[in-house]
């Protein structure tokens, strides 16, 4: 078994996610405390009770979503005796995920990707006013034929394939009237379905361009070391391990295209064959199984996954034995 870490995006979110980890594992609570305190303020009340719309801002979102997969991560470090840079092959994040990834193999503190992920979610929401920007989900389009109907909708606007989710499921962002022009030539080109998102901006574009510069600065600032386990970027599809390389992904991310289905492809090519997706929701386990024939996806997020995950690493060492 070669297994891969990989660790949900923005969407995932759900009011009430960590709160069962908090209750019954020590370590979880300390870590949604060290991010309460890194943003000054109870990010886990609001991550536990709500209100959803609250939760959903993107300024809050992308920490939260962090600080559960990195309290998950801790439990299984402390419950089934994981060790990121013994056990796995590769680390990946989808989009902010990546930061999560990050902080997950040591190359960042988690106490420095939350207030990073705070950073990146207001400057993402300051780059574009409400209303100016969209995006919309292309299903039933391969990624080429996607990336076309961008192209022509954008007709002098901005519109991009901004995630490559796999399994026929593409993302497209900029412009408004640009990507409902998307919309309605996917419908003509044979997509399955093709509607506008409920989000508050136009991610992974070039309208994200003073956003991917806010980013520049603030990771200027931070330390960022080599990471423990190789990460699969989402701007290359490839394996980066440097400071610098971690620090130009993380930038590039900002407006590039999250290179999912690509991501997942090298990783399966390269011999992993268990994606265990850390933190919220299923969403990643759910595209592993479109993208690598063969390859399985379990989401690890709750006290109930953590004790399956303990019972068939046991069961697997007791095999091996």
């Amino acid at each position: 078994m070669t297994v891969a870490f990989v660790f949900p995006g923005q969407g995932s979110q759900a009011v009430g996610m960590g709160k069962a980890l908090a209750g019954d594992f020590s370590v979880a609570r300390a870590v949604f405390e060290e991010v309460d305190d890194a943003l000054g303020q109870s990010l886990s009340s609001l991550m536990f009770e709500g209100p959803g719309e609250t939760l959903t801002l993107t300024e809050n979102a992308q920490p939260a979503l962090m600080a559960v997969s990195l309290a998950a991560l801790r439990v299984l470090e402390t419950e089934a005796g994981v060790d990121l840079a013994r056990d796995a092959r590769f680390v990946a994040g989808h989009s902010l995920g990546e930061y999560s990834a990050l902080a997950a193999a040591g190359a960042l503190s988690v106490a420095d990707t939350a207030r990073l992920l705070r950073i990146r979610g207001q400057a993402m929401q300051k780059a574009v006013p409400v209303g100016v920007g969209a995006m919309a989900a292309l299903i039933g389009l391969e990624f080429d034929a996607a990336a076309e109907v961008a192209t022509q909708a954008a007709e002098g606007a901005v519109c991009q394939a901004a995630n490559d989710n796999g399994g026929g499921q593409v993302v497209v962002s900029g412009d408004k009237a640009a990507v409902e022009r998307a919309v309605e030539i996917a419908k003509g080109r044979g997509a399955k379905r093709a509607m506008l998102l409920p989000v508050s901006a136009p991610f992974h574009c070039t309208l994200m361009e003073p956003a991917a510069a806010a980013m520049a600065e603030a990771l200027a600032a931070v330390a960022v070391k080599a990471p423990v386990v190789p990460l699969v970027a989402n701007v290359r599809a490839a394996p980066i391990t440097t400071p610098a390389e971690i620090v130009e992904s993380l930038v590039a991310q900002v407006t590039g295209t999250v290179r999912w289905r690509e991501s997942i492809a090298f990783m399966a090519a390269d011999g992993v064959d268990t994606f265990y997706e850390i933190g919220a929701g299923k969403v990643l386990s759910g595209l592993v199984k479109r993208i690598a024939a063969g390859a399985t996806g379990s989401a690890v997020g709750t006290p109930a996954d953590v004790a399956a995950f303990v019972a068939a690493r046991t069961a697997l060492q007791q095999g091996a034995a």
